[in-house]
């Protein structure tokens, strides 16, 4: 199997339920991180800053949707409502025989945008190592 380098080759590779469910992960993603582009990034879709920071990144998996990252900030932002669907380091899980929570979807992006804010802009390393003198 190929490996997708766009967005639509990897709803390609879906069913048309998959498609539409993953479809919407991605809008609610796309409505509130906002200032970001999207790429395929480890074979998913993913979302970068401007300054190349990870947002997010989503995919379909076998029995599952997952949502990237489950970041320490986020699961302190959300607490309790985020705990059944933390499944290992760094993952959100959603089963795809069930409804995908969109609102908790959106509260998790929206901590993650929040979280990157908090953090300064990130700069290229050549321009640090310019900015040192060895450059």
């Amino acid at each position: 199997m190929t490996k997708p380098t766009t967005i639509e080759a990897y709803l390609d590779t879906l069913s048309p339920e998959r498609r539409t469910a993953i479809e919407a992960i991605g809008e609610v993603i796309r409505s509130v991180a906002t200032d970001t582009t999207e790429s395929i990034s480890y074979d998913m879709p993913a979302f970068r800053t401007s300054d190349g920071r990870f947002v997010a990144s989503y995919g379909a998996f076998k029995r599952h949707d997952s949502l990237f990252p489950a970041s320490a900030a986020v699961i302190a932002a959300l607490g309790d409502d985020v705990l059944p669907y933390v499944a290992g380091r760094g993952t959100f899980q959603f089963p795809a025989d069930q409804p995908r929570p969109l609102a908790l979807i959106r509260r998790i992006v929206q901590a993650r945008v929040a979280e990157l804010a908090a953090e300064p802009p990130r700069t290229s390393r050549r321009s640090n190592r310019s900015a040192a003198g060895r450059g």
